[in-house]
């Protein structure tokens, strides 16, 4: 395969650490310089930008938290000023406060690394790339299209909410390369034969897949559903998006765009360093971003870091899937969803007792999100006009809060187990 920025991925590791080294003190000098968030920290610290001088130091570096983002909304995390901003995002979920703020040269970062990332893959300038993501303009979606269109693909974005399109736009376009999430090309695959179409007859080779974790029974049943090389990838909206990482055609882990990324993998617990190898939470510190510099950003995302130089050629340090968290985050269609964001929504409805129980399961390789409430006494009661009401209101709620519409069903009073708070309250069937 390809490498798409020979020069910065085949990097000796001494030369790649000194870069890292003078793009960390331009990060943290930044940081402090520019954002009161940071220069409140770094001094609660006791620590100076002069005091960065050598890659070790980073561990002397406050942690930053989604909490901390959402605290500075709107704008308080940005490092320049609002005129030089020239793209604004939220990451994907219930929480809209935390934003995300992208200078021009940050926007021509962003697509080199995809453009890394799907080069490793085994994207080229002679592919159709189908970009397929619901639930509005996720900054996943942007990311890939702005990506394969820097490697020369001819791109076309497809939402995901129209099965039978999707499929049209395939077979006409005759695509190449399918990027969406794992469990949406399983549904792709499976709509496809019950109208009547074999999906190996299809001009698709390849798929990128991100947006929710998928395990290696899901990336066997994808390449044989669909006939293509199924390959991982992995990025999240507060840092930058998809870019971070992304698998090379041998599989064996994600590499890491380290000339841009300074990774740890750090025990969730105590919060000290953990070795090569061994699972821990992912933390990210920026080295190029212009308008919001973020520094060891808990991801949540738990992983391991393999240090050992891959067969692609590559130097990068490959991060293993991630296949769970270390908070309680759900990824449900490539959309975060927290349990607080549920219960908050459903204490906003009128009618709705403080019970509910939520099951995501998988249907034909599609998430399902289920929802149990408990009504109040009064409108179970009532006329069945009313319940039929309470759930359209339930439904509303959910799509305009997350993005996402469940399978709702309206429970009498006490019809819930009085389990303690957080206890059975999420029940996760997805066999990731």
């Amino acid at each position: 395969m390809p490498i798409w920025n020979r020069r910065c991925e085949t990097m000796d590791r001494e030369g790649l650490e000194q870069l890292q080294l003078e793009r960390l003190q331009a990060t943290v000098n930044r940081a402090y310089r520019n954002v009161r968030f940071y220069h409140q920290r770094l001094e609660e610290a006791g620590v100076e930008p002069e005091d960065v001088v050598a890659l070790g130091d980073i561990e002397r570096l406050p942690f930053t938290t989604r909490h901390d983002l959402t605290a500075a909304y709107p704008y308080q995390m940005l490092s320049v000023p609002l005129r030089q901003i020239v793209r604004i995002h939220t990451p994907a979920g219930a929480d809209e406060s935390a934003v995300v703020g992208y200078t021009r040269n940050d926007l021509r970062t962003w697509s080199e690394l995809v453009a890394r990332v799907i080069s490793a893959a085994g994207v080229t300038r002679h592919d159709v790339v189908q970009v397929t993501f619901g639930n509005g303009p996720l900054a996943g979606a942007f990311g890939m299209c702005q990506g394969a269109e820097r490697v020369g693909a001819s791109v076309v974005p497809v939402s995901a909410e129209n099965v039978e399109r999707q499929i049209k736009v395939l077979r006409d376009f005759r695509s190449t390369v399918l990027v969406c999430t794992a469990g949406h090309a399983i549904h792709l695959a499976r709509a496809m034969r019950r109208l009547g179409l074999d999906p190996s007859e299809t001009s698709l080779r390849l798929g990128l897949f991100g947006g929710e974790p998928f395990s290696e029974d899901t990336r066997r049943t994808v390449e044989s559903e669909l006939g293509i090389s199924a390959t991982d990838n992995y990025g999240l909206g507060e840092v930058l998006g998809p870019g971070v990482s992304g698998e090379c055609e041998h599989k064996s882990g994600l590499h890491v765009n380290e000339d841009h990324f300074l990774v740890e993998v750090v025990d969730p617990g105590s919060l000290q360093p953990v070795p090569a190898g061994q699972q821990g939470e992912l933390v990210i510190t920026t080295l190029s971003r212009e308008g919001m510099p973020l520094l060891r950003y808990r991801t949540g995302a738990l992983t391991s870091i393999d240090p050992n130089r891959c067969s692609c050629g590559r130097t990068t340090v490959r991060m293993s899937k991630v296949a769970a968290r270390s908070d309680d985050m759900l990824t449900v269609r490539g959309v975060n969803v927290f349990p607080h964001d549920i219960e908050g929504l459903l204490l906003e409805v009128e009618g709705v007792e403080p019970h509910y129980q939520v099951i995501i399961d998988r249907n034909d390789g599609l998430d399902e999100m289920i929802v149990m409430v408990e009504v109040s006494k009064a409108i179970f009661s009532d006329r069945l006009g009313g319940l039929v009401e309470l759930e359209e209101r339930i439904r509303e709620r959910f799509q305009y809060v997350l993005g996402l519409t469940p399978h709702l069903k309206l429970v009498e009073p006490m019809g819930l187990d009085r389990s303690p708070r957080g206890q059975n309250r999420i029940i996760d069937r997805r066999r990731l």
